[in-house]
């Protein structure tokens, strides 16, 4: 009997075991094929390991079930970090940036970067530095299931929505395919008179994102192709971009473009001003890792073979939704570049000599979900997005003022030698023509800031007492903002100079052979001049230098004398270094007499004694 009742539970246990393995396999194949929602279900059921986590975890991110993602990777990290794949981190970070933990995202992204992050001063120098504000309202479309990509035909817009209830399902996320909606605008916001744009367009799988060319005739469009492709051991569908022409109000002849092919996606087309150049978002070998956004020239019909922007505009990560305005500003959707969590939107300034650097549109736009499908509606002022930071897809609109508050130039002072900052330091910001446009001292952790204007010419000049002037030229932009750190290293007198020290007694001075007269006499001698000559070199090279000339006599006659006698000296030196060019005012001369000696003699003082005591001393007060 106890036989047996071992042989019944060594039954149930491989049942169960076997039933686990079978809802893992099938749990995986539906995560290979994109099915997350009905994916997520079966792995809910299974015992929580490492891939059981880290495939529930993502089947929630793709969905955008924020708190369930951020739940699921919290578990994940906490009993897996060190076995984790790096990806899993950028994941969960902006996870967590879409709840705005940006504590706990920054140092999951200092795990995955192997560098600190602080995001929330990266916004908010972002709030000083975008080149423009952004009032952002919700568009009324009419339904809240799901809209986005906004593009113009004529007075009408276009736009891709999940609308269609008739439609089957997506595996994705269980809603319906996407069709193209063609609406009017009312009180140049909302969408109203809401019908479908055309049912030779329209299908049965998703589409999105339309671009027209200028006379309305031929249009651009993202489909997902219907024909499924076994890539390894599963099927996927790609993405295509379409071509379609306007003929007696039916769109025909509705064929992918050449470039496309069934083993990667091309989506987001949007046709330039000149419709001369079509820009895409595309995962096809030559991409960075996963989407990237390429180009294509049209000739015709003709198309060149497609380039990648580059590595300055793209990333290992998602780029998609591209723009070009009429000023030629590229503006995109990107995950791989600094931001408030989610695909953030950037612009960029093509430019035949290199195009700039990507630019956060800032925290007036963008949040910490997905924020894409950036469009400029005539003017450059007013436009539509589109983003999910309300839980599902929506279009907004926005108007857009310029940020006065954009050039910014900031930086840090430290000792050149020591490295050690520098609180205190008068920092001088110079027009061109040498004018003061600003001056300010470093604050206690050795930075300084300044704002500038537009399309200009600067120097930037740090100052301390005993140290030596350090200056940089630099010019601002007109592309909206400029964000400069200029770190200044200036160098001490007593660092830079031999003959330059500081004494025990806190001065710092100038030593150099000593200066001898005659008797009773002030005139300044041959070999006294060239000693004082150093001295000229001196305070030539450095022309901000103010120093006091000492004069000291030794004990051998009385106090009134010898005051009077050092006197005359110490004026007699200041008026040498007067006459070979040295401002006037950039000299202290003052006599001593015999107050104070070096060496304590009295009135038995040694030769050598009196020689000592006998002196010039030229001490650096700034």
């Amino acid at each position: 009997m106890k036989r047996n009742t071992i042989i019944l539970s060594l039954l149930i246990i491989t049942s169960v075991s076997f039933g686990q393995s079978r809802k893992l396999k099938l749990a995986n194949r539906l995560f290979d094929n994109k099915a997350y929602v009905e994916a997520a279900s079966l792995y809910e059921e299974l015992e929580p390991n490492q891939e059981v986590l880290t495939n529930l975890a993502d089947c929630y991110y793709f969905n955008s079930e924020i708190e369930k993602a951020k739940s699921t990777y919290s578990e994940l990290y906490s009993k897996y970090k060190d076995s984790l794949d790096k990806e899993v981190f950028f994941r969960y970070a902006h996870t967590l940036k879409g709840l705005n933990d940006y504590e706990n995202a920054d140092q999951i992204l200092e795990a995955y970067l192997g560098e600190e992050v602080n995001t929330q001063n990266f916004i908010d120098k972002l709030t000083r530095t975008v080149p423009y504000d952004y009032t952002v309202k919700s568009v009324n479309t009419g339904s809240s299931v799901g809209d986005f990509g906004v593009s113009f035909l004529g007075n009408d817009v276009v736009f891709a929505s999940l609308r269609n209830s008739e439609s089957p399902s997506y595996k994705w996320n269980e809603k319906p395919y996407l069709d193209l909606y063609k609406a009017s605008v009312s009180n140049d916001i909302d969408f109203v008179s809401i019908e479908p744009f055309s049912e030779d367009i329209n299908s049965d799988t998703h589409e999105s994102n339309a671009t027209f060319t200028n006379d309305g005739k031929t249009m651009y469009f993202s489909r997902t192709h219907n024909k499924q492709v076994k890539i390894g051991e599963y099927k996927y569908a790609v993405v295509k971009i379409y071509r379609a022409e306007l003929v007696d109000s039916t769109w025909t002849n509705v064929e992918p473009l050449p470039f496309t092919d069934d083993t990667y996606s091309t989506q987001h087309p949007f046709l330039d001003e000149d419709n001369n150049r079509l820009y895409f978002s595309s995962d096809m070998p030559g991409s960075y890792g996963s989407f990237d956004i390429f180009y294509v020239d049209i000739n015709g019909d003709n198309y060149s073979e497609p380039i990648n922007m580059g590595e300055s505009i793209n990333t290992k990560h998602r780029e998609q939704f591209p723009f070009v305005s009429k000023d030629n500003v590229l503006y995109y959707a990107s995950d791989g570049l600094e931001g408030l969590g989610g695909l953030d939107i950037f612009m960029v300034h093509l430019k035949d000599e290199g195009n700039s650097t990507p630019q956060n549109l800032g925290s007036t736009l963008n949040s910490g979900m997905d924020d894409f499908g950036f469009v400029l509606k005539g003017s450059f002022q007013k436009g539509y997005f589109s983003s999910n930071r309300d839980g599902s897809d929506k279009i907004y609109a926005f108007q857009r003022e310029e940020n006065i508050r954009t050039y910014l130039v900031e930086g840090e002072v430290r000792d050149k030698n020591t490295k050690a900052i520098l609180p205190g330091t008068k920092i001088t910001l110079y027009n061109e023509d040498g004018s003061i446009a600003g001056e300010t001292y470093v604050d206690e952790n050795g930075k300084y800031v300044f704002e500038t204007e537009p399309n200009k010419k600067y120097k930037i000049e740090g100052y301390r007492d005993f140290y030596i002037p350090t200056s940089e030229d630099f010019n601002t932009s007109d592309e909206g903002k400029i964000e400069l750190n200029i770190e200044l290293e200036i160098e001490s007198y007593d660092d830079a100079e031999e003959i330059v020290v500081t004494k025990i007694d806190g001065y710092i001075y100038i030593e150099l052979e000593n200066i001898y007269f005659d008797l009773d006499k002030w005139d300044i001698k041959p070999q006294a001049a060239k000693t004082l000559d150093v001295l000229v070199d001196l305070l030539k090279k450095y022309p901000r230098m103010e120093i006091q000339l000492g004069a000291h006599t030794d004990s051998r006659s009385s106090e009134e004398y010898n005051l009077k006698l050092s006197n005359n000296r110490a004026r007699s030196t200041l008026e040498y270094l007067v006459s070979n060019g040295i401002d006037r005012k950039r000299l202290l001369s003052k006599g001593f007499g015999e107050s104070q000696p070096l060496v304590n003699c009295g009135e038995n003082c040694t030769e050598d004694e009196h020689a000592i005591n006998r002196r010039c001393e030229f001490i650096i007060l700034k």
